[in-house]
């Protein structure tokens, strides 16, 4: 699909899409005939992956760890030079962890603060007749 498609099933600007594409974290899987970037279903979820990261505060840097540790469980297949020694597979399995801990605990506080903005609210609504 052509980036303006991306676009709009991610919700993300073009230049975004383009910026995530300078700094490394999405290439697209094929280019058109006139040479316009082209991007598959996997792309669109790598896509996603970032969406979802960034309100919760995570760094670009941190976003590319992240993503290149599930890229490179994906990968791991018996046999092949992609397969990974068990003390590096359970390193990224651990690193994976982290990062929904980490995403599980910036949910909490995202609640936390939103439920003191719904109160803050509801008490301006108390007030005005």
């Amino acid at each position: 699909m052509k980036i303006g498609e991306v676009a709009a099933r991610t919700e993300l600007s073009l230049r975004t899409i383009r910026q995530y594409e300078d700094s490394g974290l999405v290439v697209p899987s094929a280019s058109s005939e006139g040479g316009f970037p082209l991007y598959t279903d996997a792309d669109v979820a790598r896509l996603m992956v970032i969406r979802r990261m960034k309100p919760l505060g995570f760094t670009l840097d941190e976003t590319r760890e992240l993503l290149d540790a599930v890229d490179r469980l994906t990968a791991d297949t018996p046999d092949t030079p992609h397969e990974l020694d068990p003390t590096t597979r359970a390193i990224l399995v651990a690193r994976v962890r982290g990062y929904e801990h980490a995403a599980t605990e910036r949910v909490a506080e995202l609640r936390a603060q939103l439920a003191r903005a719904e109160e803050f609210a509801g008490s301006l609504r108390a007030r005005v007749p």
